[in-house]
């Protein structure tokens, strides 16, 4: 299921700068969330496995099956919106995995995206939206009259959001340091830009909901693109800086005014 992926100079050095214990690996195939028998494979690779595990407290009532399990003691290794290059951090040492549905993309930009993977596991963040918003992810839960998908998917993309707030700032460094990098994080941001700019004609035709807006706007952010209302409130030093508690005003403050 899992073999050790040669990497470009490129993303060697990043991962060397930011994350040098870390293993890449390609994957045999496509998930979102890893079979338990399959995910206790990596320890095969891996000096020791930790499962993360967070209070059911943390979570809504109706809180989609497959959170309630990643919050339970189950090794439960990709989750829906991790993308086609996902990370873990409850092996030791870090795991960055590659899934098949990135074959076809131009090279560049997949190693962009092992990169960011690496610079993300470099943060010592949380990998999973939950150990960022711990218990406040009930009080976003309250903020949003979204169904518990819709919920799981704001959630999602804020917590993105601010990362992106961080790694963008890496990103910036690689004109000097990996200019095929840079380029390549500059493209896809490129092609985001018309997107991102139409976003609230596009809500207000019905043609994006609210989740799938917040998901393109946040995903925009560590591309440094100006966003528009509501979400430009989530481009600041603030957000950053208070991470969570920030994120749930903005729901709040943003369902308020649509009210």
């Amino acid at each position: 299921m899992f073999e050790a992926r040669e990497l470009s100079n490129a993303v060697e050095s990043v991962r060397d700068e930011h994350a040098p214990d870390t293993l890449v690996v390609d994957c045999a195939r496509d998930f979102e969330t890893l079979p338990p028998a399959v995910a206790e494979d990596l320890g095969l690779l891996v000096d020791a496995l930790e499962p993360a595990s967070y209070p059911a407290e943390w979570l809504p009532a109706d809180a989609p099956t497959l959170l309630c399990r990643y919050a339970s003691s189950d090794f439960t290794v990709g989750m829906p919106g991790d993308g086609s290059v996902a990370w873990t951090c409850q092996t030791h040492p870090p795991v960055v995995l590659v899934k098949p549905r990135v074959q076809g993309s131009p090279e560049s930009f997949i190693d962009f995206l092992l990169a960011e993977a690496l610079v993300e596991v470099g943060l010592d963040v949380p990998e999973h939206f939950l150990g960022f918003f711990e218990d406040g992810y009930r009080d976003l839960d309250a903020a949003l009259p979204l169904e518990a998908n819709g919920t799981y998917q704001v959630a999602a993309a804020l917590y993105d959001g601010w990362k992106g707030l961080q790694t963008r700032d890496v990103f910036a460094t690689w004109y000097d340091e990996n200019p095929t990098l840079a380029d390549a994080w500059q493209d896809a941001g490129t092609r985001l830009e018309g997107r991102v700019s139409e976003l609230p004609a596009a809500v207000a035709r019905g043609e994006t909901d609210f989740a799938d807006a917040t998901e393109l706007a946040c995903s925009a952010i560590k591309h440094a693109i100006e966003l528009p209302a509501p979400f430009a409130a989530l481009d600041t030093t603030a957000y950053r800086d208070h991470g969570p508690a920030y994120a749930i005003r903005w729901a709040e403050k943003t369902f308020e005014a649509l009210s």
